[in-house]
C-alpha cells in the first residue's frame, strides 16, 4: 500500500526534529507524495514554537517543491481536554493534530481519564486528527474513542513511528493498532498512516505498518491518505 500524503510531519521548530519545511517537502516530491501537512508540536511542549509561529505559517507557500503544503500543529491535549494553543490561531490553521503527550500541562493517570479528554479533543470543531491513539504510554478505551471519532468524523492516526525500534513495546503495540484499524473499519471512523517524521530521510516511511495492513485486512479504501484528492475534499470539507 502507498500514501500519496503524510499528515504529520516535524520539522526543526518543534525543538526536538531536525529538518526543515522545504527538505521534507523535497523528501516528500523525492517519494511520490503529493500533499503533507506541517505539524509541529504545540507551545507547551519544551523547545516547542511559540504561538506567533502558527501565526506566521502563512509566509510558507502552499506548494512546495511541487507538493501541496497543509500548515498546521500537533496540539497537545491538556487536563480539561482543551488544545495548547488559543482558537484565534487554530482557526487560521488548514490542519490540526492532536495527540497526548508527556512533559506538557497534562497528569492524567488513568485509562477512564485519558479517553474523556482525547473525546472531548474530538469534539472540538477544529481538531481534524488524533495522534498516535494506540500509544501504550497513554492507554485508551479504543472502542469508544473510535466510536466519537466516526461520529464526528476525525481522522484517527495509525502511527508508523512508533511501531519502529526502540519505541516498539515502549510507546507502540502492534496489537493495539490493529485492534484500532479494525475497529476503524467497524465503525466508520477515517484512518490516516502517517510517519510522524522528524527528520526528512523518515517522511512518508510507514514500512512498520505492513503487518498491521495484513492483519486488519486494510484496503486503499479503509485508508483516507492513499489519495491526496480525497484528503485535501475532507478536510474542505470539514472547514
Amino acid at each position: 500500500m502507498k500514501i500519496e500524503a503524510d499528515l504529520h510531519t516535524h520539522t526543526v521548530a518543534s525543538g526536538h526534529a531536525y529538518s526543515s519545511v522545504g527538505e521534507i517537502a523535497k523528501s516528500a516530491r523525492d517519494k511520490g507524495l503529493k500533499l503533507i501537512a506541517i505539524t509541529d508540536h504545540g507551545p507547551g511542549m519544551p523547545g516547542g514554537p511559540h504561538e506567533y509561529y502558527f501565526g506566521n505559517l502563512k509566509a510558507i507557500p502552499d506548494v512546495v517543491h511541487g507538493v501541496r503544503i497543509l500548515k498546521g500543529i500537533e496540539a497537545n491535549i491538556l487536563n480539561t481536554g482543551e488544545l495548547d494553543l488559543s482558537v484565534e490561531r487554530l482557526e487560521e490553521l488548514d490542519f490540526v493534530a492532536a495527540g497526548i503527550h508527556g512533559d506538557v500541562d497534562y497528569n492524567k493517570k488513568s485509562r477512564l481519564e485519558h479517553t474523556e479528554v482525547t473525546i472531548t479533543a474530538i469534539k472540538n470543531p477544529y481538531v481534524d486528527m488524533i495522534t498516535h491513539p494506540a500509544n501504550l504510554y497513554f492507554p485508551l478505551d479504543l472502542e469508544a474513542v473510535v466510536q466519537a471519532a466516526a461520529e464526528y468524523q476525525v481522522i484517527l492516526e495509525v502511527n508508523a513511528s512508533s511501531l519502529e525500534e526502540p519505541r516498539l513495546g515502549k510507546r507502540g503495540s502492534y496489537e493495539l493498532t490493529i485492534q484500532l484499524c479494525r475497529l476503524a473499519k467497524k465503525y466508520g471512523a477515517p484512518l490516516s498512516m502517517n510517519s510522524d517524521a522528524h527528520f526528512f530521510t523518515q517522511v512518508g516511511n510507514i514500512k512498520s505498518l505492513k503487518p498491521v495492513i495484513e492483519q486488519a485486512e486494510l484496503t486503499e479504501e479503509d485508508i483516507l491518505n492513499t489519495d491526496a484528492r480525497k484528503v485535501e475534499s475532507f478536510i474542505l470539507n470539514r472547514k
